[in-house]
């Protein structure tokens, strides 16, 4: 089931969040090249031709292809003042059924960051997800050093859940990674009927 063919755009106070497409590319490439040392110690090894229009051409392809499906939701944060890129962030591994569950992965470029960027395009893409696509629950990981993902992730109503091992190889290696989530309903904590 893929959500339409209506163009996916969330609106927030500062920023359009919206499929990435073809005309990104340099604006992509240039972020992604002058925030590599800011990006790299937290993301999978870079491919060599990461940067490439091809490589670019691909994952505008399966962006289309994941959102028809109703499979992922990757979405580019676009700074309205301006039209600057300032990152990513995507719904991924979809679940429907029993689960209706999702998974966030997001990165903004070094400029960017501290800014609350992240803050506003998660807690947008949340209620969008909750709302609009009727998920219940929303996972994300981060390596446990990574504070100010943490930070975010807590900031936004994500609850810690514990460890997972080995969870993703990250710059080369193979690192555990602190798990979050976000629940439509969420009564961890709290007590009483209603």
């Amino acid at each position: 089931m893929g959500f339409g063919r209506k163009k996916v755009r969330i609106v927030t106070e500062r920023m359009t969040l919206r499929p990435p497409v073809h005309a990104d590319f340099r604006a992509w490439s240039s972020l992604r090249r002058d925030s590599r040392d800011f990006l790299e110690k937290w993301e999978p090894l870079w491919s060599a031709d990461h940067l490439s229009r091809k490589a670019f051409t691909n994952r505008v392809l399966w962006a289309q292809r994941s959102i028809s499906a109703g499979t992922a939701l990757p979405l580019f944060l676009i700074r309205r003042a301006d039209d600057a890129l300032l990152g990513a962030i995507t719904l991924d591994n979809i679940r429907r059924g029993p689960a209706q569950s999702g998974t966030f992965g997001y990165w903004v470029g070094a400029p960017f960051a501290r800014n609350g960027y992240m803050r506003e395009a998660i807690a947008a893409l949340s209620h969008h997800a909750f709302s609009v696509l009727d998920l219940s629950r929303i996972e994300a990981a981060c390596l446990p050093e990574n504070a100010a993902s943490r930070g975010c992730l807590e900031k936004s109503g994500f609850k810690y859940e514990g460890v997972a091992q080995s969870y993703l190889q990250i710059h080369g290696r193979w690192r555990n990674h602190v798990l979050y989530a976000n629940l439509r309903a969420d009564r961890r904590g709290r007590t009483g009927i209603g």
